[in-house]
């Protein structure tokens, strides 16, 4: 193929990712409650306050740094919805600038036959949309990391020393935006480590060495001066616990998804996250895909001139995979959207597969009315296939962000419209605080509010009263005996959490069970 053809099939391939992604993004529910900390930070940088929005941030700058940016470019009101929108734009143009590096990235494992195809298959799978539309830091992230991937694999399979800079920006970048950009770096290296193992993939030694030495000098110069500001890799309790440098969660900590038996063993522990997270790669590339994944990667062989790319995917798969395991075993969570970097390395061998496979299917003429001889889907057959692929995919894929929490948007409507200023809303979400522009008690202080007197609305689901988280515990104790004064949604969708507002009497708190007035 020509380069005006790759381009023509990327600009394509851009335009139905913001179709996708604006759709998506015009039918959010609520965002994430994670974005509550990006628009949080943002708010601080955009006040010109780089200490609360960069050294005492929990999450990395980069996409805060955008939500500001597109907040003044688009001009948008100082208002929840206009930095929610802000803060969506900024995802959706990542994610859609991301389609270029992800088509290379398949050209370069697979060839430019079937890279477009690779792009069509990322974008149906669920957790893309759902992502990369939402408030969340993951497609600035694939953004950089993906381009890391795509230079790295220049330089390996050409060995031009020319790819090793933006291989080291884009991974700083990347590790700007989420600590995992480190991995980069450090899966190239290890590549590097193992090439003498094979005589396919070897390097003359002088080009070794030098190469090393630029993986490791590189990233310390860039990202060195950031680390020291924050006193490690990462302040997310989640990076500390994966490097040990923390205690794994409590066994009823609110992150684990479960809580942890306190005699399960260490073993058994692990096993259980190995299982979680092979749940986690199966749901991120959809197990309707899995099987082209396998396909692709056999019709793959021999590797020849990607032996070292294949090399530096399946270390980068690996690890992954592991980290993802210590992720669970010492936090308890892992999730498809944990799984990305491993599913849209895969997902191009899938798109590999069913292309390999559908240009083995042939159609007799004479059962079309033609000849004798044997003919091979056209355009026509793919258009059937992907109109069959988005409509067994689409009840998820297309389904509005985060619907199941949709009544926390309209319980903020209501504290907006209720609640007088100054006056202090418990949820341990914060999602009604945010939509209704009040302050009080989230996840981080909400031990506190049993004991404040002062306290007189609550917002809290069904499944947050009769938990057995210990926030479970304050939020049945602040709620008491009471009758909720408003539920939403009001009319309730299959799925959908119940949300309750509840009105406590005035100078009422309570301490156990007992009652002060």
């Amino acid at each position: 193929m020509t380069g005006r053809q790759h381009a023509a099939r990327i600009v394509l391939l851009m335009a139905a990712t913001a179709g996708l992604l604006g759709w998506m993004a015009s039918h959010t529910a609520v965002m994430f409650n994670d974005g509550l900390r990006y628009i949080s930070q943002a708010q601080q940088l955009d006040k010109g306050s780089l200490h609360d929005g960069l050294l005492r941030a929990v999450d990395h700058p980069a996409y805060p740094f955008g939500i500001m940016i597109s907040h003044r470019v688009l001009l948008a009101p100082d208002t929840p919805d206009g930095w929610q929108r802000s803060a969506q734009f900024a995802s959706c143009v990542a994610g859609v600038l991301w389609v270029i590096p992800l088509y290379l990235v398949a050209v370069q494992l697979f060839g430019g036959t079937t890279a477009w195809l690779a792009v069509v298959l990322s974008l149906l799978v669920p957790v893309t949309g759902h992502t990369m539309a939402d408030v969340l830091s993951e497609s600035t992230f694939l953004l950089f990391w993906t381009w890391g991937v795509y230079t790295a694999l220049r330089f390996l399979r050409e060995g031009q020393f020319v790819w090793l800079p933006p291989t080291i920006a884009f991974a700083a970048l990347a590790y700007l935006a989420r600590p995992e950009g480190l991995l980069l770096p450090l899966a190239l290296i290890a590549s590097l480590a193992a090439m003498p193992l094979m005589r396919s993939t070897r390097l003359v030694w002088p080009r070794w060495w030098a190469a090393v030495g630029f993986l490791v000098i590189g990233p310390a110069l860039l990202v060195g001066p950031y680390i020291a500001m924050k006193g490690g890799l990462g302040t997310k309790p989640a990076v500390q616990r994966l490097l040990g440098t923390a205690p794994k969660s409590a066994p009823t900590a609110v992150e684990r998804s479960r809580p942890l038996d306190p005699n399960q063993t260490t073993a058994k522990t692990y096993a259980i996250a190995a299982r979680e997270m092979s749940d986690a790669v199966r749901d991120s590339v959809t197990l309707p895909l899995l099987p082209f994944v396998v396909a692709g990667l056999i019709f793959a062989w021999p590797l020849n001139d990607r032996a070292r790319p294949f090399l530096f995917v399946t270390i980068i798969v690996a690890a992954s995979a592991l980290a993802l395991i210590r992720l669970h075993a010492t936090g308890g969570y892992c999730t498809p959207r944990h799984a990305m970097i491993v599913a849209y390395l895969l997902i191009p061998a899938a798109g590999s597969g069913l292309h390999n496979l559908m240009s083995r299917l042939t159609i007799p003429g004479r059962w079309l009315g033609l000849d004798d001889a044997k003919y091979t889907g056209g355009p026509a057959v793919w258009v059937l296939v992907i109109a069959g692929l988005t409509i067994f995919l689409g009840r998820e894929s297309f389904a509005p962000i985060n619907e199941s929490m949709a009544g926390y948007r309209e319980a903020g409507a209501w504290v907006a419209q209720h609640v007088p200023q100054g006056e202090k809303v418990a949820d341990v979400t914060g999602l009604s605080l945010f939509y209704g522009g009040r302050t009080g008690y989230t996840f981080a202080n909400i031990i506190d509010a049993p004991n404040d007197t002062n306290l007189r609305y609550v917002v809290v689901r069904d499944a947050h009263l009769h938990g057995p988280w210990p926030y479970c515990e304050q939020m049945r104790s602040v709620v008491g005996d009471l009758k909720p004064v408003a539920t939403y949604p009001e009319h309730p969708r299959k799925r959908q959490a119940l949300v309750y507002v509840f009105e406590r009497p005035v100078a009422v708190a309570t301490t156990g069970d007992r009652v002060i007035r």
